[in-house]
């Protein structure tokens, strides 16, 4: 039934380009997106236990990257894999160090790098397009729809690979590094490596969509792609959505730009009105909208 019901709501999504606007088929581009940028920040705490407070670092990594090699004329394929490579690459490069560091040092690190990308990308501003940001000679597609097909299907496939492998065997020794370290050590099981793998895999799949985010923005910045603005609302979608549920993201990601695209026309009044929903869900429904309707059935 569960099945049923999943194939009925992708189906309706795969026909919204026949029958709806232009702009709502681009708020919902740039949600499903933002809703792979959140699966992959769950893979990280939900199942691993470490806080990333800086996803921004590795999907601007993915995102300047592909920019980049754009302006120098590298096939847009090309470059959207290119920057998924950089940033688990750049990733890795920080996991390393910080994974064996305990206590709040790995979300301290991850916050700082952050900061150190924003300086670099202001630094070396010829190349980077500083604050102003930088161009991308091309896009993904002219058509609303294809962009929209495009980043439904890559939230898909993400949503599926990230799902398979948190209920595959090395999954489970994840959950289990997550929530008991030492415990899972004694068992044998390798904490660290098993914690580096989840993180290349949400370097990934946050680097794809980056590298394909400002190949449909047209522009890579600071404020798009790498500002802890943009990080905190992917964590609050994850949380939102409910913790370990990865698909749950997805819906904490929709309601986060759809809401605030909605209330636009109240200027900063909409970013405390969302903000104000979104605490008051965290704080009464802890487990997220997801995890509490799962923890319901289970009940039941």
């Amino acid at each position: 039934m569960r099945i049923l019901s999943a194939l009925v709501v992708l189906l309706a999504l795969a026909t919204l380009p026949f029958w709806v606007s232009g702009y709502i088929l681009g708020v919902l581009t740039i949600a499903y997106l933002f809703g792979v940028f959140a699966m992959s920040w769950d893979l990280l705490f939900g199942f691993a236990g470490e806080v990333n407070f800086g996803p921004t670092f590795l999907i601007g990594l993915g995102a300047y990257s592909a920019g980049l090699l754009d302006n120098h004329g590298v096939p847009v394929w090309l470059c959207v894999i290119a920057g998924a490579v950089a940033a688990v690459f750049g990733g890795l490069i920080l996991a390393v160090p910080a994974l064996r560091l305990r206590g709040p040092y790995f979300g301290l690190i991850t916050l700082v790098a952050v900061l150190v990308l924003q300086q670099v990308i202001v630094i070396f501003a010829g190349v980077t397009g500083g604050e102003i940001g930088l161009t991308i000679n091309d896009v993904l597609s002219l058509d609303p729809g294809h962009n929209y097909w495009l980043a439904l299907g890559f939230l898909l496939i993400s949503g599926i690979v990230l799902t398979l492998f948190s209920r595959s065997a090395a999954g489970l020794i994840l959950q289990a590094s997550g929530q008991d370290p030492i415990e899972a050590q004694v068992l044998g099981f390798n904490v660290v490596k098993h914690k580096l793998a989840a993180f290349a895999i949400s370097a990934l799949f946050s680097g794809l969509a980056g590298a394909m985010l400002v190949f449909y923005l047209g522009t890579a910045s600071v404020d798009t792609v790498v500002d802890i603005s943009v990080g905190v609302q992917i964590i609050i979608a994850a949380v939102l959505g409910g913790r370990r549920t990865i698909f749950g993201a997805v819906i904490g990601a929709l309601f986060l730009i759809i809401a605030g695209e909605i209330l636009r026309p109240l200027g900063q009044l909409s970013t405390f009105v969302v903000s104000a929903v979104a605490l008051g869900v965290i704080l009464f429904f802890p487990d997220g909208l997801v995890g509490y309707l799962l923890r319901r059935r289970e009940r039941a």
